[in-house]
């Protein structure tokens, strides 16, 4: 039989340990060499009585003393167990040295699983119920896919644009000679109408012009003078003073006296200018017929008095002075006035 190896009592102990963990007995210690004789093993010194009554130690017993030996640095080797009494035998085979260890390398494993597994699963298991923003995961960011580049067709070649051929003159008919004769015709009359208008307004405008400027300046004067005497005959009627003035200077014989007056060239019925008919010696009015003699006195047609006369005298010059400012009537016996006559 081949020699084995003895166990120390440091290994029998943690063997015992790890077995007491698990559940099962510790194997017995390996049998002695043959040749050797040695006194029957005790049994193994148990371990001292622990804090909870002298039997096995609980599992939150053995977990405290590991997180102490691991805290404290301190290998984790088994205590020497107590020596066997003098004389004992030993068991009858001891398990090898490397499962005690394995089983402590497993008690050990077991030992930190609990731990930190249980503190790892508490902080990452997920709370049950709603969760709010700040405690939910960040969601990863989804990449966007990028759109291809659409390819562009290539420009397709414009056709050269047609040429529109030439449309030979229409030849006018008789409907548009018609049409733009009415539309010269039209135009000629618009602008005759407007140039009438014009014109008018343009009248008009003098005219009103005209009227805000008295024509006092073209009035005759209402003294005048028209000669000496001796350019007055007997039985002269002058007349060349008539259109300037209206007057007809006359040297006639008035009630057997010679004398030259100025007669008024106005008709006594309506107003109307007579004419002095040389061969039958009297003023006839063209408008009714009424006729007067060369002293004035009317003698036919519907005047009812005798002309009128005009105040004349000789003048500082020797001239004979014709004042149209005053008047004299014959029916008022006015004619005797010595004004209104110069005796010959």
């Amino acid at each position: 039989m081949a020699d084995k190896k003895k166990m120390s009592v440091a290994e029998i102990l943690a063997a015992a340990r790890a077995a007491d963990g698990q559940g099962s007995t510790p194997a017995a210690p390996a049998a002695e060499p043959a040749g050797e004789k040695s006194a029957p093993p005790a049994p193994a010194a148990k371990p001292a009585a622990t804090a909870s009554g002298g039997g096995r130690p609980s599992v939150s017993e053995i977990l405290a003393m590991a997180r102490a030996k691991k805290a404290a640095g301190e290998p984790e080797a088994a205590t020497p167990a107590a020596k066997p009494a003098a004389g004992a035998k030993p068991a009858a085979k001891a398990a090898p040295a490397a499962k005690p260890a394995a089983a402590a390398a497993a008690g050990k494993k077991g030992v930190q699983r609990d731990t930190a597994s249980i503190l790892a699963a508490a902080r990452a298991a997920a709370k049950p119920g709603p969760v709010s923003k700040a405690d939910a995961p960040p969601r990863p960011a989804a990449a966007k896919p990028k759109p291809a580049a659409a390819a562009k067709p290539p420009p397709r070649p414009v056709p050269p644009k047609p040429t529109r051929p030439a449309q030979p003159a229409a030849k006018k008919g008789p409907e548009e000679d018609r049409r733009s004769f009415l539309q010269i015709a039209t135009g000629s009359f618009l602008a005759m109408g407007f140039t009438a208008l014009s014109v008018t307004g343009g009248l008009f405008s003098l005219g009103l012009a005209r009227f805000f400027f008295p024509n006092v300046l073209a009035e005759p004067p209402s003294k005048f003078k028209v000669g000496f005497k001796e350019g007055f005959p007997a039985g002269k009627v002058e007349t060349k003073y008539v259109a300037q003035y209206g007057v007809w200077v006359v040297n006639g014989d008035f009630q057997g006296e010679q004398q030259i007056y100025a007669l008024k060239t106005v008709c006594t019925h309506l107003g109307c200018t007579p004419s002095w008919l040389e061969a039958e010696q009297k003023f006839k009015c063209p408008c009714h017929g009424s006729g007067f003699y060369k002293d004035g006195i009317n003698f036919e047609g519907p005047a009812p008095r005798p002309l009128e006369r005009y105040a004349i005298r000789i003048a500082d010059d020797g001239q004979l002075e014709v004042d149209k400012s005053r008047t004299f009537q014959e029916e008022l016996g006015q004619w005797a006035d010595p004004q209104s006559y110069v005796s010959v």
